[in-house]
């Protein structure tokens, strides 16, 4: 037997199979691009999920004999996009993703509402799902008018699995519909936002089988017998499930596109006004909470791109051992930001800069950047009560060990790294799957990878990246009130 994870990111898909004790036996990549029509604007054409996960299968099929015992299918997809069918489940419009800020006053008005907050448990950002819908029906009111179904991206896959319009609470937490607390869509919210109950899809626990894989598609993939497909999860509870984090306090730092900290919560414990974000997990009765950074990894390759070099070069010739913070400071908000301040319109800046600053002062400033902007998380996350002794690294910026030095250092926490093999969303995709097809609890499937490494934060130099912080907090309103 063996069982797929997809992993439905923004610039490409991952499909990771399994055999049936968990252990990876096989992976396929196919990557996809954005269209960004607009300043502020970033859509997907759905079609182009479905070409990249067939050709993903495709290569696993041919490599993986074990691909034809396929019992169970997880899909973890990035959060919070807009795709809108109609009634013949066509694409009405190209996909609003998660990174597309145009929705910024409709989510100002949707979040100043009474009760929206209470119910919901977060703020409503520019890019959740619900202000895109309220765009849409501002800016594009025949597309809207013929909406039969809202899905996310994941759904979306969901749909094409299964034949059925069926999302996971994780990741239709992020909608700005859904009473977190309650795990349902909110009649309030719908309301709200415009919207109803009917135009949603079926929710389901992220493990529990959600359906059955589609015969046909079943046929043309070589398969026999049923093969179920698990609700699924929004990325970031994907990832979690693949790092093991269930359980009070665990968590993981991602740095990719954007920066994540993540949290495992034991019950239900919202704080809107910290701009964390607080969740459904993708299995029962557990939550998480994040901060949120939009340009993480994101601010060096874009340094990257302005210097000709690559990022690994330019990490690369700071060497291994952080020093005090540099004169140069960067403020990383190449595309607004979301905690802690929930800004649409606020733009990255340097200060600092001299006759004698060089290539290596402004790679430092960019990677510090980005440590005091995940500092500000760790506070939110510390102010909602959470206590967090350890995170797991992953990401790409995971591979520079410089980075993550003045992270730990910048945060006092121990960064994890694992010793080797597959984690993330896939891998938590995949073991949703698991537990779809096969009934077994959540929390034997769901452990915590073999650690590698501690990277352990400088003591001697926490005091001098206190001060630094502090500093970069004080930045944020003088620049806000230049731009």
């Amino acid at each position: 037997m063996s069982y797929l994870g997809i992993d439905l990111g923004t610039s490409g898909l991952r499909a990771l199979l399994l055999d049936e004790s968990g252990a990876p036996i096989g992976a396929a990549e196919r990557h996809y691009a954005a269209d960004h029509p607009h300043p502020g604007w970033s859509e997907q054409d759905p079609a182009d999920w479905i070409a990249a996960l067939e050709a993903a299968v495709a290569e696993l099929r041919e490599s993986c004999p074990e691909f034809a015992g396929l019992k169970g299918i997880g899909v973890a997809g990035h959060m919070h996009g807009a795709t809108l069918l109609d009634a013949g489940d066509r694409v009405i419009r190209p996909c609003i993703l998660w990174n597309d800020t145009r929705a910024h006053a409709e989510a100002a008005r949707l979040d100043a509402m009474e009760g929206v907050r209470a119910t919901s448990g977060n703020i409503v950002f520019p890019g959740f799902t619900a202000p895109k819908l309220e765009w849409v029906r501002a800016h594009e009111p025949d597309a809207h008018a013929r909406i039969s179904k809202v899905l996310l991206p994941a759904a979306y896959l969901n749909l094409y699995l299964t034949g059925e319009h069926v999302a996971d609470m994780s990741d239709s937490a992020g909608t700005a519909w859904l009473d977190v607390g309650a795990r349902d869509w909110s009649e309030a919210l719908l309301d709200a936002g415009h919207m109803r109950r009917a135009q949603m899809p079926r929710l389901v626990e992220g493990c529990d089988r959600a359906g059955t894989l589609r015969p046909d598609l079943a046929a043309a993939w070589g398969l026999s017998g049923s093969v179920a497909v698990a609700g699924g999860a929004g990325d970031n509870a994907a990832a979690a499930c693949g790092i093991g984090a269930l359980n009070e306090g665990e968590g993981f730092l991602s740095l990719g596109t954007s920066g994540v900290l993540l949290a495992a919560r034991d019950g239900y414990r919202p704080a809107p006004e910290t701009a964390l974000h607080s969740f459904c997990h993708a299995v029962p009765g557990r939550w998480y909470q994040m901060g949120v950074m939009l340009s993480a990894a994101d601010s060096l390759t874009w340094l990257s791109s302005i210097t000709g070099m690559g990022a690994a070069e330019l990490t690369g010739a700071l060497g291994d051992e952080i020093g005090a913070p540099g004169r140069v400071r960067f403020l990383p908000y190449l595309s607004g930001e979301r905690t802690p301040h929930n800004d649409a319109e606020i733009r990255g800046s340097f200060t600092g800069i001299g006759a004698e600053t060089t290539r290596d002062d402004l790679t430092r400033a960019v990677l510090e950047g980005v440590a005091y902007g995940l500092r500000d998380s760790l506070e939110a996350l510390k102010a909602a009560g959470a206590e967090v002794d350890r995170l797991i690294a992953i990401g790409g910026g995971s591979r520079s060990r410089y980075w993550l030095r003045l992270i730990a250092t910048v945060l006092d926490v121990p960064l994890d790294l694992p010793k080797d093999g597959e984690f993330g969303a896939a891998l938590g995709a995949a073991r949703l799957g698991l537990v779809a097809a096969t009934g077994a609890a959540p929390e034997h499937v769901m452990t915590a990878p073999a650690i590698g490494e501690r990277i352990a934060p400088v003591a001697g130099l926490r005091e001098a990246h206190d001060a630094g912080y502090a500093a970069f907090r004080r930045a944020y309103p003088a620049i806000r009130e230049i731009q």
